[in-house]
């Protein structure tokens, strides 16, 4: 069964007087274990039929009539994800300093979150159950963590020893299964020839495997008992860079398609203009930092053409080291159009330490010791990525209500785009001076 933890109201869940504390038990006639199977029985048509037991412990068999794509507006009990049992070389959880929320140091590895979230898994801890329910409910795409195609180098990387990973994924997507799969480049052990043959052999079940993405090792402050690592050297990351586009024109010309994608970092790490949009194609891997800045340029030339003067003076934003530059650009422009002084201001991740530099692992604590007596304007503004889901809370479980004590200035979240930044200084610009958006 699914337990109903919220009602939104207005909605369908509301109108059939359905409460937190009732529970799911089957969607047209099939009965309910999860919230994956909820989720695919509710794909299945428009009208539903769903058997629920109240909290009191009453059946009651309930007929819906939907829209399309009209939501029952109901929240579900989460399931507790699968731990992950690899110890990867290179796991960012346990490079985690102390003194987070408790939930980051949660090891999750679940099929069922990567179908619904797109989280990236190893594969190491599904059995065949698990194997079984993936082709049985068509679970795709899944994102596959891959690392090395080699099975005694996966092994080293991933800590464990692990099923060969090759026989797997051939199943699958054999079967239907599409996988988007991953890379993490750890210099001196699965790069040179290793990604080559790794690159090679998965682009080998396309269209199966329908994309690749190569990113490099992050690493945090915090690997004093750790494994040595190190994030690659810029003539490592272009080398990386030369091998990946090289094989790119080749299964251009054999499949149609790039297939395989760099992250934004290696360009930056090597110093190399990015490629242009259209080399991205469809954007399979944006989520995992593979044509970002193609991405927010195109929506930068969108804002600037949608941009208006406004009556705001002065703001400044947050932001961290890696998109500092690009940002810093848009920010000018968006001056230029709007009237006004955005200030860019990039914060070093000192909380992390290491090589860390994206904006969502900024904590409140670094913004605060940063930008503490400088002058801020009328108001902070803060990418969204930076907060907990549904919640203002940073890393670190400050709020923006510690950041507008501490700072003495408004701080606002703001959706973290060209287009999101441009309606928050419009929304600021209504709040604070009186002129609509």
């Amino acid at each position: 069964m699914l337990k109903i933890i919220h009602v939104y109201p207005h909605g369908i869940g509301e109108e059939l007087e359905l409460e937190a504390g009732d529970s799911v038990l089957a969607v047209n006639g099939q009965r309910v274990r999860d919230l994956l199977d909820f989720h695919l029985y509710c794909e299945e048509g428009a009208d539903l039929l769903l058997e629920v037991q109240k909290a009191q412990g009453e059946i009651w068999d309930l007929h819906i009539e939907r829209g399309p794509d009209e939501d029952l507006g109901l929240e579900f009990e989460h399931p507790e994800p699968t731990q992950c049992g690899n110890n990867c070389l290179f796991c960012f959880v346990h490079q985690l300093p102390r003194g987070m929320r408790r939930s980051l140091y949660v090891k999750d590895e679940d099929y069922r979150f990567s179908y619904l979230y797109g989280s990236y898994i190893t594969l190491t801890n599904v059995g065949e159950a698990e194997i079984e329910r993936i082709l049985a409910q068509k679970l795709s795409p899944l994102y596959v963590s891959v690392h090395a195609t080699d099975d005694q180098l996966r092994a080293h990387l991933l800590g464990q020893k692990t099923p060969p990973i090759m026989p797997l994924l051939q199943r699958l997507t054999a079967a239907g299964i599409e996988i988007h799969s991953q890379i993490v480049v750890c210099p001196g052990l699965n790069d040179r020839e290793h990604l080559h043959q790794s690159i090679r052999d998965l682009h080998a079940l396309y269209p199966g495997v329908r994309s690749l993405a190569i990113v490099p090792v992050g690493l945090t402050g915090y690997r004093s008992r750790l494994p040595q690592l190190r994030v690659p050297t810029p003539e490592e990351a272009a080398a990386i860079l030369d091998e990946i586009h090289h094989l790119q024109e080749e299964f251009l010309a054999e499949s149609s398609t790039r297939f395989v994608f760099a992250a934004d970092e290696l360009y930056l790490n090597a110093g190399r203009e990015f490629p242009p949009e259209a080399d991205y194609e469809e954007f399979p891997q944006w989520e995992n930092g593979v044509g970002m800045v193609a991405l927010f340029r195109r929506q930068s030339s969108q804002a600037l053409e949608a941009a208006r003067p406004l009556a705001l003076r002065e703001v400044s934003l947050v932001t961290g080291e890696s998109a500092g530059h690009e940002l810093a650009r848009f920010a000018e422009d968006l001056g230029d159009k709007t009237g006004v002084a955005i200030r860019v201001h990039v914060v070093k991740n000192r909380f992390f330490g290491g090589q860390v530099s994206v904006t969502g692992l900024l904590t409140g604590r670094d913004i605060i010791e940063q930008l503490r007596g400088q002058s801020l304007g009328e108001v902070l503004l803060v990418p969204d990525v930076m907060l907990k889901d549904a919640e203002d809370l940073l890393l670190d479980d400050l709020s923006l209500t510690d950041l507008e004590r501490a700072l003495d200035v408004p701080v606002e979240k703001v959706a973290a785009t060209p287009l999101g930044l441009l309606a928050g200084l419009e929304v600021m610009d209504e709040i604070l001076h009186g002129e609509e958006p």
